[in-house]
């Protein structure tokens, strides 16, 4: 068959109705929006996303004859009083240990520096004392650039602490009015679809059950091993526990290699509280276990109806959205790739079924 031919069968089959071409349109337009205004739109994007997590609250209070505005109204207050104890009280604590470890971190390096000028001393045939000497000063200038550029971000993050607070006020203010005029929002996009569109519908329920299994499910799998790892790590008492646990908490966001990159920070940290003392492997072992439980049980646990992600798809969307969008990127590039898996999915099944039934009329 001629190139010629694949591409007209292809547009026959995908592209043979309005209702085809309206929606591929809506996924162009949906992904230019995501790529070239994220940043500009992203407290509303993020406010969709948080209204989106939500509504499975609403719907299930419904379900239980609780009226729609109280409905509303108790999710919405449940969702403020969580926002404001993790600004409140989570986050002062994790940046009075974030201080106190940029603090420490000169008397760290210190150590390690004297435990490297040891090393021509146990292994005379292996480092010399120039080389050394040499890899000493390399650090000494990194450790400088660093510190520049700690005061570099310090200083340029001034400005965005008053869109932080635009952020936390805007974002649960557009959380509200989602929820509330949920219907009147929805009927106001369907009226510009098509009157018939059942290809879209099929789509979007597929999409709306994987998605908000996803959503929901990585929401739920951050605050548990975040709090695992704060609880695990307090028990040792080791220092830090609080921004540790929320990093190991963000990390499950980028499966793989959030993991990995997270796993930097626990094993330094512990071992300049600990050196290599069996509290030091109690402790990996505990850290261990929780990663293993994450991976093995409570994953499979929450995502058992999610679209499973290859890890090389996984790494590219990180990359992709990541490199167009920054720390947001990164945040929905799961999401978006889900999306876009589910799309490609539950498409060619919703057009052959449409062929199917015209041929069966």
């Amino acid at each position: 068959m001629a190139m010629k031919d694949v591409v007209r069968y292809w547009i026959q089959r995908y592209f043979s109705d309005e209702e085809a071409v309206i929606f591929f349109l809506l996924l162009v337009g949906g992904f230019s929006v995501v790529i070239f205004w994220g940043k500009m739109l992203a407290p509303f994007l993020a406010s969709v996303v948080l209204a989106y997590l939500l509504e499975g609250l609403v719907s299930k209070l419904e379900h239980r004859k609780v009226p729609f505005k109280l409905a509303v109204w108790t999710v919405f207050t449940l969702f403020v009083s969580l926002l404001s104890a993790f600004i409140f009280i989570v986050l002062p604590l994790v940046w009075r240990q974030f201080i106190n470890l940029v603090e420490a971190l000169p008397g760290m390096l210190e150590k390690v520096q004297q435990l490297v000028l040891l090393l021509p001393q146990q292994y005379p045939g292996l480092v010399s004392e120039e080389q050394i000497q040499e890899l000493v000063s390399i650090v000494a200038v990194e450790i400088g650039q660093f510190g520049q550029t700690l005061l570099s971000l310090s200083i340029a993050t001034i400005p965005n602490v008053f869109a932080i607070i635009i952020y936390l006020v805007l974002v649960p203010i557009l959380v509200f009015f989602l929820l509330k005029d949920r219907d009147l929002l929805v009927n106001w996009f369907l009226s510009y679809l098509p009157e018939k569109r059942v290809m879209m519908t099929g789509i979007w329920k597929e999409m709306d059950q994987q998605l908000a299994n996803y959503i929901r499910g990585k929401a739920i799998e951050i605050v548990i091993v975040g709090i695992a790892t704060y609880l695990g790590l307090m028990v040792f008492g080791l220092q830090y526990a609080a921004l540790l646990g929320l990093l190991v908490g963000l990390s499950v966001l980028v499966p793989y290699i959030g993991a990995a990159v997270v796993t930097v920070p626990v094993v330094l940290i512990g071992m300049f509280q600990f050196g290599t003392s069996d509290t030091f492997l109690y402790l990996m072992v505990v850290y261990g276990v929780i990663q293993a439980l994450d991976g093995n049980v409570l994953v499979p646990l929450l995502f058992s109806e999610a679209v499973n992600l290859h890890p090389v798809a996984i790494i590219l969307a990180v990359l992709f959205f990541g490199g167009i969008w920054g720390f947001w990127g990164i945040f929905f590039a799961i999401p978006l790739a889900t999306l876009l898996k589910a799309v490609l999915f539950a498409w060619p099944k919703a057009m052959d079924a449409q062929i199917e039934k015209k041929l069966e009329s």
